[in-house]
């Protein structure tokens, strides 16, 4: 345990630091105040609390000045409703964007500590499941740092995204709890307090005016209580909040209960209602699941609409200015029950007619779609519905019904297509399908690429699109340079900054500065050793959690997401066997030595993702020790991968996997945080990898396989068989038969048949098969170009320099701009 150096006088707490003294000052003071210790023995973990309460006390202070100025201004304020936020770890983030890093560092050092430890005591808040999440958390940074009026609501899960261990190659699930010490960050609000209702029956009436309303009674009620996380814009002293959402039992027991001598039962109500806080995604393959998932929607989005009814009433008597007021972006389908919630408070409780509703509805919210699988758009029983939420399953109703009426006015006689556009889909089950909702209560439906909206437009939503002509629109997903360059690869971020200055951090566009660059043969240089110095932190960490010693002079292929058939870990898998076989058959070939890097985490109901992972680790053990190849290849997967663990991959990679079969990736965002470190990409004409294709130009990527347009062709017309591939292709042959013949499974011939067979079948969606000749061609000559170093440093610094289109920040401008109609200050 590291001793504090302190002086004798007190230290007394500085609400806003201004200087390293009063900052030594602030931190002592947290760790008396706040956590009741003795300053001269406490430990990082101490000083790690110390030091974020005291910069939540400097965003406090800036919070609150942004806050009085929306109000005083009048300004329109946009709420961001995500059922995920992928935050990761606050701390180094906030000293970078309120400027104050350095200060901060002397500090800490000053008091005997290394600010490294102390981050390495943090958590990550893991919200989210994936890009999803971690899109809305960039968000948040770079509204925060256009300085637009804006809130991002969501729930606070006790339990993140489950904890993974490998066991004997086995993804194995453990709960992640990581608010189990509390977490410094957060502020757990007391007020407003908003209850959120469930079940019940609905009851009609006459009001004093002698109009038709609607009672939504005997409800089973759960409490709502809110917590604030700041977000500081970087260097403009806006912070805005998340408020995320944390169920309460209504009372802390039902005296119902006890009335009928069973305590056992209260107990059990109180925990019931708490349970729709408490993790994230529950499993949705079973009825108790799926209501679970239902009710964490309903949840959030009814607190949330009280909290913006509160905030609205404030400054406004009626709701004649509410979307001049009021914008609202739903994060996919997961809150479009936010659509019939705001009908139900505006008609039942506010009075208003339903044409001025639906008016104010249709003109407040707006909709991304995040998926082109069709299986993946929620959809909810309309049995269940009924029975959760009454008074939602009415409003619905009523809103498809006006909805086909108007299609019918537009398309008479077209049965077919008041069918296929209807909210209601048909059938023996009734289920409400929630996508058809948001398209249909919204002004404006986006895609996450260009790709992805076209193909929302001509596929998915086609008829939709037919029907609101102009509705939908494209806006291409980003990543926030503060996280992803100047905190997560700071050797980078400063080679950068001492060559074109600083401007790049909120003016993406500025590394176009770094082009002349790649003839200066001292910057390779320097590049290349930044690049080097990663590698070997990467190198440290997969010797820690892997127990595998890798070359950091070899080339880092790195494919790091989701575990999916349709992001194709399997065919990577493929590439990885004949890289094997071709140095087993020509140990003299030469093949640039290459470490295979793999993480993410799969579904814990998705049996064949984890069959997936155990392939992979089955490869490594058989790669990794086998004395012929030595360093020359090397497969490992990192297990439990979060954002920190990203921080930490990204900057280090030479190679981005980012190989989904054309027309199933909506974006992605990691394709973007692999080049701004400066890999390649070997990539399908998939999502945003077409929009990066465009930006590097066609010599500064790797792009094989069919387009989108040939995908769905093949998909219908298939013109070669797997079984004909491998007849026609004997190295082909040989990397199935090594799966199929137990060579990666100690003999057993079993373990691996579905994953074969999928491979084998021509109904497999995903066609690895056909893409599989295309994907070993390119990755030769990536092994070409990785061989020249020279040609490879000259085509990552181009990578960076072009980078400029995907930052959040004109993603954000975007949104403000075009759809939420709100000015952009910062």
């Amino acid at each position: 345990m590291a001793k504090i150096k302190q002086k004798e006088e007190s230290t007394p707490h500085c609400f806003s630091p201004k200087t390293i003294e009063e900052m030594k000052k602030s931190i002592l003071h947290h760790v008396v105040s706040f956590q009741g210790r003795d300053p001269q023995r406490a430990g990082n973990s101490d000083i790690y609390k110390a030091l974020a309460y005291t910069l939540r006390d400097i965003m406090t202070e800036k919070w609150i000045k942004t806050q009085k100025n929306y109000y005083e201004k009048e300004k329109k304020r946009v709420y961001y409703l995500s059922l995920e936020f992928l935050i990761g770890r606050s701390l180094s983030n906030a000293m970078i964007n309120l400027g104050i890093f350095n200060e901060v560092k002397t500090a800490v050092e000053e008091l005997g500590f290394d600010l490294n430890d102390l981050a390495e005591e943090e958590e990550d808040a893991a919200l989210g499941n994936g890009g999803l999440g971690r899109l809305a958390a960039c968000f948040m940074d770079s509204i925060a740092t256009l300085k637009i009026p804006a809130y991002g609501y969501g729930i606070r899960y006790e339990y993140g995204l489950f904890y993974q261990q490998l066991i004997d190659g086995y993804q194995v699930e453990s709960p992640d709890n990581w608010l189990r010490y509390g977490t410094p960050w957060e502020y757990d609000r007391k007020m407003p307090v908003f209850p959120v209702h469930f079940y019940g029956r609905v009851s009609g009436y006459q009001d004093e005016q002698g109009r038709y309303r609607v009672q939504w009674i005997e409800t089973e009620d759960v409490m709502a209580i809110p917590c604030d996380i700041m977000i500081p814009g970087f260097e403009n002293d806006n912070v805005i909040n998340m408020r995320l959402w944390t169920a309460r039992a209504s009372r802390e027991l039902d005296l119902s209960f006890f009335n009928r001598g069973d305590y056992i039962g209260a107990v059990q109500s109180k925990v019931s209602s708490e349970t729709i806080s408490k993790v994230l995604y529950p499993p949705d393959h079973n009825l108790a699941g799926q209501e679970l998932r239902l009710k964490q929607q309903y949840f959030f989005v009814a607190a949330t609409f009280q909290d913006i009814m509160r905030r609205y009433k404030k400054k406004n008597a009626n709701f004649d200015k509410f979307s001049d007021r009021v914008a609202i972006q739903l994060n996919d389908t997961h809150p479009s029950i936010a659509i019939p919630e705001l009908m139900r408070l505006l008609l039942d409780i506010e009075g208003l007619n339903w044409e001025k509703a639906w008016g104010i509805c249709v003109q407040s919210f707006a909709y991304t779609n995040h998926t082109l699988m069709p299986e993946a758009l929620e959809k909810w029983t309309v049995e269940m519905m009924g029975r959760v939420l009454p008074r939602h399953l009415e409003i619905i109703y009523e809103i498809n019904q006006r909805f086909l009426d108007l299609v019918k006015i537009q398309y008479p006689g077209d049965a077919n297509r008041l069918q296929t556009m209807s909210i209601i889909e048909e059938g023996d089950v009734k289920k409400i399908r929630m996508a058809h909702l948001a398209i249909v209560g919204s002004h404006s439906v986006n895609g996450v690429a260009e790709l992805h909206t076209q193909l929302l437009k001509d596929n998915l939503f086609h008829q939709f699109h037919q029907f609101y002509p102009g509705k939908f629109n494209s806006k291409t997903n980003g990543i926030t340079p503060r996280r992803w360059l100047r905190l997560a690869n700071p050797k980078l971020s400063s080679l950068i900054s001492g060559r074109i200055g600083t401007d790049w951090v909120t003016d993406l566009d500025s590394l176009r500065g770094l082009e002349p660059f790649v003839t200066d043969s001292s910057f390779c240089k320097q590049w290349r050793d930044v690049k080097l110095a990663n590698k070997q932190r990467l190198a440290k960490l997969i010797e820690k959690e892997c127990g595998v010693i890798v070359n950091p002079h070899s080339m880092f292929d790195v494919q790091v997401k989701r575990i999916h058939e349709y992001k194709r870990q399997l065919l990577n898998c493929l590439h990885v066997i004949s890289l094997y076989h071709e140095m087993l058959r020509n140990p003299e070939h030469t093949l640039a030595p290459r470490t295979v890097i793999f993480a993410g985490k799969a579904a814990p109901s998705y049996w064949k993702a984890k069959l997936i992972i155990k392939l992979i680790t089955s490869i490594a053990d058989l790669v990794n020790n086998d004395p012929r190849i030595g360093e020359k290849l090397r497969v490992v997967f990192l297990p439990n991968y979060n954002v920190s663990q990203a921080e930490v991959i990204m900057p280090a990679a030479d190679l981005s996997e980012q190989i989904s079969t054309a027309g199933t990736e909506a974006s992605g965002t990691g394709n973007m945080k692999f080049s701004l470190s400066g890999a390649l990409t070997i990539g399908t004409l998939d999502g945003a990898n077409i929009e990066i294709q465009e930006e590097v130009g066609e010599e500064n990527i790797f792009i094989f396989g069919m387009t989108a347009e040939e995908v769905e062709y093949e998909r219908l017309n298939i013109s070669r068989s797997p079984e004909k591939i491998c007849k026609e292709n004997e190295l082909v042959a040989d990397i199935i038969n090594s799966i199929k013949n137990g060579s990666f499974s100690r003999g057993d011939r079993k373990l691996f048949t579905p994953l074969v067979e999928s491979l084998l079948s021509e109904d497999d969606p995903y066609l690895l098969m056909l893409d599989l000749e295309s994907y070993l061609a390119c990755q030769k000559r990536v092994n070409a170009v990785f061989l020249d170093q020279d040609k490879w440093t000259e085509m990552s610094i181009l990578n960076v320099a072009r980078m400029g289109k995907f930052s959040t920040d004109r993603t954000i401008r975007q949104y403000a701009e075009e759809i939420w109609g709100v000015p952009v200050e910062g």
